[in-house]
Order: structure tokens, then sequence, then C-alpha cells
């Protein structure tokens, strides 16, 4: 190979910040985009780059890898034995029936009597109360899924008067959101994408504010964890649904008040996952403003929006603005505790971890990362910024972390017994 050829990062060992570069290279991006894009400048690039300056701490190869769109952390890392899929699972063993049923004809049976949407609707309920107090709570709403999907278009089909077309739209909108937290962080990105766009287009056609509202929520999920390429998508949904809302918001019940204030977080997150601290906090001084409107023992049934959650979103913030110190004041006062959902305390769990991580906490991470596996055990298993920080303390110097993060790495799947 001439000395001017590009090397292959499978094909060598190279060092952090040459695989950096190559592929970098290979996405066309320049170094100032890229610093650009993890907040730092080109010249930092550059002296990762060539050696300067040692591989970055984990939150930092997170926010390059993402900026780069790679689709494995050992992509990176080189740690070809250890590799770690970013931001989606192996593949839940439910998955294909439940693409099956998205990717069915929404043609139903003439013989099948049409579901009421009211009958729909309370078994949509119990599905997301399973999701909310199952541990395995993938497993139990991957079952109930590809029966709701065909039901729900069955009685979309099925309606005659425009009252009950519209409900039945209004509960398929729902049916396909649930679809979207079961398909998150699975390795089929097209399949989310095309359960978030049927969630949008079912919700405008039921013109219920509480369905477009959460579509909407998770639609803009879908385009900020995509990466920096699509914030500007996310922030418009965002604030589209959330101007939609505001003229309701005085006659609203609880259910669009709070789906209003998740929206008004999700603005505050994507803005903190640019970098803007005060426009990140603004928005979640907001949402803690009309979380407070809310009854005390209020718990949305899909976003976990409430006065409980607000001490977790302040987590968020913090960690997403790479905020060590702040990060974890935020998490001393949150109260994990009060959280209902375990696979949303579990959420909570991992950013804590990320936040002591940043703290130079490392044993504590590991500690609350043990929690979140408790806490709900397919939540941790399929979150990527778990995943990558059990793999970085597998290797750390103290025995006592390394075999606490190795036992850890085991229970979540990551290494074999």
């Amino acid at each position: 190979m001439s000395h001017d050829a590009t090397p292959d990062p499978y094909a060598n060992p190279l060092a952090f910040g040459q695989r950096m570069q190559v592929l970098r290279e290979r996405r066309g991006m320049s170094r100032t985009v890229l610093g650009g894009l993890v907040g730092m400048s080109a010249e930092w690039v550059k002296q990762v780059e060539n050696g300067r300056i040692q591989a970055p701490g984990l939150d930092m190869v997170l926010r390059i890898a993402e900026a780069l769109r790679v689709r494995d952390l050992s992509d990176l890392t080189g740690r070809r034995d250890m590799p770690a899929p970013l931001f989606q699972g192996p593949g839940h063993p439910r998955l294909a029936a439940v693409r099956a049923a998205v990717d069915a004809l929404p043609l139903g049976s003439p013989t099948a009597a049409p579901p009421r949407p009211e009958h729909l609707a309370a078994r949509l309920a119990v599905a997301w109360k399973s999701r909310h107090e199952a541990p395995n709570h993938r497993e139990l709403v991957g079952g109930l899924l590809p029966d709701l999907i065909r039901d729900a278009h069955l009685a979309v089909q099925s309606a005659e008067a425009p009252d009950d077309w519209r409900a039945a739209q209004s509960v398929l909108a729902e049916v396909y959101s649930l679809s979207q937290f079961f398909i998150a962080y699975q390795p089929d990105p097209a399949l989310l994408w095309r359960v978030a766009e049927r969630s949008m287009v079912a919700a405008a056609q039921s013109t219920d504010p509480h369905a477009i509202g959460v579509s909407a929520w998770l639609m803009a999920q879908a385009h900020r964890d995509s990466g920096p390429g699509h914030y500007d998508a996310a922030d418009a949904v965002t604030m589209q649904a959330i101007e939609h809302l505001a003229p309701l918001l005085p006659d609203a019940d609880d259910h669009v008040l709070a789906i209003a204030g998740a929206l008004e977080f999700e603005a505050g997150y994507t803005a903190a996952r640019r970098g803007q601290k005060g426009t990140a906090w603004r928005h979640w001084s907001q949402a803690r403003k009309m979380a407070r409107k809310l009854p005390v023992d209020y718990f949305h049934p899909v976003t976990s929006f409430s006065r409980a959650i607000m001490g977790a979103h302040a987590v968020t913030v913090a960690v997403e603005l790479h905020a060590g110190p702040e990060s974890v004041r935020q998490a001393a006062r949150a109260d994990a505790t009060t959280i209902p959902s375990r696979p949303r305390r579990a959420r909570h769990r991992i950013e804590e971890a990320r936040g002591y991580q940043l703290d130079g906490q490392p044993d504590v991470a590991i500690a609350t990362l043990a929690m979140a596996h408790e806490a709900a055990p397919e939540t941790i298993r399929y979150n990527g910024y778990a995943k990558a920080l059990i793999l970085e303390e597998i290797q750390a110097r103290a025995s006592g972390r390394r075999r606490r993060a190795s036992e850890l790495a085991v229970k979540v799947g990551l290494l074999a017994a």
C-alpha cells in the first residue's frame, strides 16, 4: 500500500485517532464540520487524529460515533472482540412477528367481528400497564402488538360513522406509538420510521389532540436519535405540535396538558444535545411549570410525564450538556422511587450512571447501572449508552470495578457466562 493510500480500519490495528480520521474522510467530512458536531474545534480534531490527544472519554466517543454515523462502537475503539452496536439491540425474539404485522396488508377478514374503538382502547390500556409494570416489558408488549395492529386496522376499515372512524384512527395511532417503544433500539431502523410515520398519519386523521401530541413526541425522538443532521427536523416537529396544542390548553384535560409538557421537555432535550445550555434549561423550566398543573399522583401512560419525572428530566439535560458535577447534583435531588414505570426508572438510572461517569465516579456508575438492570433488564439490554459504559469498565485497571462490570456484562448479555 502506498503512503498516500487510506488505511483500512478493519485490517490494521490503528490508534483511535487514525480510525476517527479514516471514518471522517470516508464520509467526506471536514475537521471543522466534525468539530462543530461534537462541540470542539477543528484543531482539537486534528490533535486527536494525530495522536497528540489520546482517545477521549466515553461520552465524547459516543458523540463522535453519532456524528460519524458508525454502526458499531468498535469501529472507533478497535475492540472487535467486544462489539457494541449503537442504539440498537441484537433483535428481540418477537421482533419478526411485530414486523410481519406492520408489513401485512391492512385487510381485515370479512367474517371477523369488527372491534369497537373503546374495546381496543381498553386492550391498549392493558398493554401500556404491562409495559410500565413488567421487568420483561418488551416480551409482553411484543406478544400483544400483532393482534392490536391487526384489530386497530380492522376497526378503521369497519367504521361507518365519522366519529367512530376518527376514534379508531386515534387508537391506531396509539397502537403504532406503542410499537415504537418496542421497535426502538432494534436492528431495523426502516421499520421504526414506517411505524412513526403511520402513527402521525393516523393521528392527523383522528384530529385527536392527544394522539397528535403523542405521535409528534415520538417522531421528534426518532429524528433526534438519528444524529445531529436531524436535530432541525426534531425541533420542527416539536414546535409545530406545541403550537397546535397551545390554543387548546386552557380547557384541556390532564392527558393533553401532559403531552404538551412532554413536548416542551423534548425541545429542551434537543437543545441540550446541541449544547445550548440556556435554551435547554428554559424549556425544562417551562415543562416543570406545566407538570405542576397536573395532580400530584398523575402519570402520563405513554410519556411518563408527571411531577415525579421532572427530576429525572433534569438529570438528562445535565448529562446531555456534558456537565458532570451538575448531573450528579441533579441525580441527588431526583427520587427514582417515585417513578412508577419500571422501564422509565431503569432509563433514569442509566442517565444517572452517565452523569457519574462524566463526574469521574465510575464505581458509582457501575453500581447505578446494576440498579437499572434490577428495575428492567430489557431496558438496559437494548441501551447503547449503558452497553458502552459497561464495556469501557470491563477494561478498567481497578480489579474490583473490572469484576463488577464483567458480572453486569454477563447479566446484560454482552459477555458469555
